[in-house]
């Protein structure tokens, strides 16, 4: 049984503060203070300065200009990704995304310390795992400080701002990449490919006794032998485990109504997310959020005991482990078709005992309204209702390959960061590929993340015969990379490349026809081509639209002609199928 009492953790604290300096002065610890970005690389920076098994090094910028820096533990003294030992598993730890939400931040430079320590009993944890750290992910946020971002959390006393320097949620970038810290964060995943990922944050919402809670992986959606492996054995064993620590755990308290009674619901991390991204790849993902009227100090050391847990599991599990990341890949690449979305199975549902406190109301002292309260004075325990499943949806067949035409830079360069291995054409030529046109979608009224979004994308498919050019890219399906592809190529995923309006210059025709004189053109149509004559008698008697507008019935016969362009509304991405055995 594990200790779990605050002061303790403070001596912990204070007893790092050796390897928190700044230039001029030596930096004292406190319960309710988190380091600021410039003595978080400082502590980093004296422990690679301190243990031959640690390295401290730059991966990339940030939209901002300052460096990230990722920090890498390995006892083989490896500290390039691609010579580390790929027979050991790999844990990827991101914090700061949100840097108000800082618990990870300190959380792991507790935790190298400890690991790092001569004689430390944490050292066999190395034996099996390299631990790689981004110790503050979103630098931009970081340097931004103040004590009223994050109203309704209980210290510390300063943190940094949400956003970062562009003013963007760095949580739904892994797709879209619009950050620079973003473009870095995909080229280090692929480099490190890691089999575990976990995300630090702390949570807003209801109020509850547990100070940590976790998102995991959304199991249906991870699939396969992975997915069951998640949910049966590894993510039982780190809730027990947790327990055991003395931070009981419960699953995200994502709530179906107001408050807990009414039933929890299994968070979805689509792709635009850090662990719904890093699922592309098979890797298993964790998001840990502590609650955010807990005290930071207890805060803190639940953040640390979960990543001690994690790395305990990864430590005697370590061959299940690997072998089921191996098998999740073969599993992907064997698999015909793919879903590109998900949504909640309401049918699918179990329980689970929460503690919870009673939510009640009383009137409010502004205004004449009612305000929600939680009374700590009536806490209850009681099985809830728990929708864990997402079913998929708008399921597409895996092609050979992909050919997208170079002059699509945004999405070529994405796919480089991400490892995306793609040959490009040696001479022009005219390739027999399946098109898509956008019928219809749906774009947000208002921003999001810089984007109007698009979705509910309904698409139709042709046969087409389309001239490519030299320097034009070929992406097979058959690489590590497979399930990535389908979900940003794909025009109906909801994350995918049209989704983010990397392909909107498409959705507009770009000639037209003075009707005066297309007039004869359309006669002279429908007196030499017989099937389009039947077409338009057809049209003229069951589309409303025509009927009474003269110029709407030139423009169908215009569209349905040689004349009308065949690039309009039609996605930039082209498949090439399987052929038939």
């Amino acid at each position: 049984m594990y200790s779990s009492i605050s002061n303790i953790f403070l001596t912990s604290f204070i007893a790092f503060a050796w390897c928190l300096t700044t230039t001029a002065q030596h930096v004292q610890f406190a319960t309710n203070n988190t380091v600021t970005w410039q003595q978080c690389i400082a502590a980093y920076d004296s422990l690679d300065i301190g243990s031959e098994f640690a390295s401290l090094v730059e991966v990339g910028t940030t939209d901002i200009g300052k460096p990230l820096h990722l920090f890498v533990i390995n006892k083989d003294k490896i500290f390039y990704p691609e010579l580390f030992n790929r027979k050991k598993n790999i844990l990827l730890i991101n914090n700061g995304i949100h840097p108000g939400e800082p618990d990870g931040v300190d959380a792991c430079i507790i935790l190298c310390k400890e690991i790092l320590s001569e004689k430390s009993e944490l050292a066999r944890l190395l034996d099996s795992t390299i631990i790689c750290i981004i110790p503050l992910y979103n630098v931009d946020g970081a340097l931004n400080r103040s004590a009223y971002s994050r109203a309704n959390q209980n210290g510390p006393a300063e943190y940094g701002f949400r956003g970062n320097a562009r003013n963007l949620d760095l949580n739904r970038d892994f797709i879209k990449c619009d950050s620079r810290n973003a473009q870095s964060f995909n080229q280090l995943f692929a480099r490190i490919k890691p089999n575990v990922l976990v995300d630090t944050h702390v949570s807003n919402g209801a109020d509850y006794p547990y100070t940590i809670t976790l998102i995991s992986t959304q199991s249906s959606k991870l699939g396969g032998s992975l997915g069951t492996y998640l949910k049966e054995e590894m993510e039982p064993a780190l809730f027990d485990a947790m327990k055991e620590r003395g931070y009981e755990m419960s699953p995200y308290v994502n709530t179906m109504g107001r408050t807990p009674e009414t039933g929890l619901v299994e968070f979805l991390e689509t792709p635009r997310f850090a662990t719904g991204y890093a699922a592309l790849f098979n890797c298993i993902g964790f998001t840990t959020e502590t609650h955010m009227l807990k005290p930071f100090a207890q805060r803190v050391e639940s953040t640390y005991q979960f990543l001690i847990s994690l790395l305990d599991y990864m430590d005697r599990n370590a061959a299940n482990l690997h072998s089921i990341k191996c098998t999740a890949e073969d599993e992907w690449m064997k698999k015909k078709s793919l879903f590109l979305n998900y949504e909640l199975d309401t049918t699918a549902k179990s329980d689970f005992q929460f503690n919870g406190y009673l939510a009640e109301t009383k009137p409010s002292e502004i205004g004449n309204g009612e305000r929600t309260f939680y009374n700590h004075n009536a806490p209850w325990t009681r099985r809830v209702t728990f929708y864990t499943k997402y079913k998929g949806s708008d399921e597409v067949k895996v092609p050979r390959c992909y050919i997208l035409p170079q002059a699509w830079t945004q999405a070529v360069d994405r796919m480089k960061w991400n490892g995306v291995r793609m040959t490009q054409l040696s001479r022009d030529t005219v390739i027999s590929v399946t098109a898509y046109y956008i019928d219809d979608y749906h774009t947000g009224d208002n921003p999001y993340e810089g984007h109007y979004v698009h979705s509910g994308v309904q698409v139709r498919s042709e046969t087409q015969s389309v001239r490519f050019y030299a320097g034009d890219y070929v992406i097979r399906t058959d690489q590590e990379a497979r399930r990535y592809l389908l979900t940003v190529l794909e025009p109906q995923g909801g994350d995918s490349f049209f989704a983010w309006n990397f392909f909107d210059s498409v959705l507009q025709q770009k000639e037209w026809f003075s009707d005066y004189v297309f007039e004869e053109i359309a006669t002279n149509l429908l007196a030499t081509n017989e099937t389009l004559k039947q077409q338009f008698d057809e049209a003229m008697m069951n589309d409303t639209s025509l009927q009474d507008n003269h110029w709407n019935q030139l423009y169908w016969i215009y569209k349905h002609s040689d004349y009308y362009e065949k690039s309009a509304y039609r996605c930039p991405v082209y498949r090439v199928e399987w052929l038939e055995q």
